[in-house]
């Protein structure tokens, strides 16, 4: 037996159907993390349809190496819609958020683990489109998860082909959400 400590292991799972931004969402938290010198594996899933189907995307990031790809008890948990929201529910053994718009009932038997972020309400508002959810979204994740929010950004520009001004926006509108306070 190994006396290594026990490295380090951040696993994060984003659900919804598809056309939400899910994998793009986990692409940017990826190369994010990969910028700052972390491990990182991610497993994306997709339903038989593309837009408007099942899609997940699991990451684990580590500092020093990645044992498993597969998240089985996630640190965090992004719920896109309410099949995901039932689906992966108990794979999570940290916050959930979720869009208040796409998932309408949470289980009342862990309130203070929920973070409603109401992103696509705010993109319909904001931008008048809601793709630009995925970003308030992930503004709210770098946020609650005290992640590098300039880091989070750059990455984003390099994943996102198009519209840079309005998901740099959507970012920061995401992570100036008064409810979403860091862990």
């Amino acid at each position: 037996m190994s006396d290594a400590p026990t490295k380090a292991r951040t696993e994060i799972l984003i659900s919804g159907f598809g056309g939400q931004g899910v994998i793009r969402m986990g692409q940017i938290l990826g190369l994010a993390a990969i910028k700052q010198g972390h491990r990182v594996t991610m497993l994306k899933s997709h339903g038989t349809e593309t837009r408007g189907g099942y899609v997940r995307a699991q990451l684990v990031i580590s500092p020093e190496y990645v044992d498993s790809p597969v998240v089985e008890n996630a640190d965090v948990f992004v719920a896109f819609s309410a099949p995901a929201y039932k689906k992966f529910f108990d794979f999570c053994r940290g916050k959930i958020l979720y869009d208040p718009e796409m998932v309408e009932a949470i289980r009342p038997d862990a309130p203070e683990r929920h973070v409603a972020v109401p992103a696509t309400a705010l993109a319909k508002e904001r931008f008048n489109n809601v793709l630009f959810a995925n970003m308030v979204m992930l503004g709210a994740l770098t946020r609650l998860g005290g992640l590098d929010v300039e880091a989070m950004k750059k990455a984003m520009l390099e994943v996102i082909p198009r519209f840079h001004e309005q998901n740099l926006a959507a970012l920061e509108l995401g992570y100036t959400l008064p409810a979403v306070v860091p862990a």
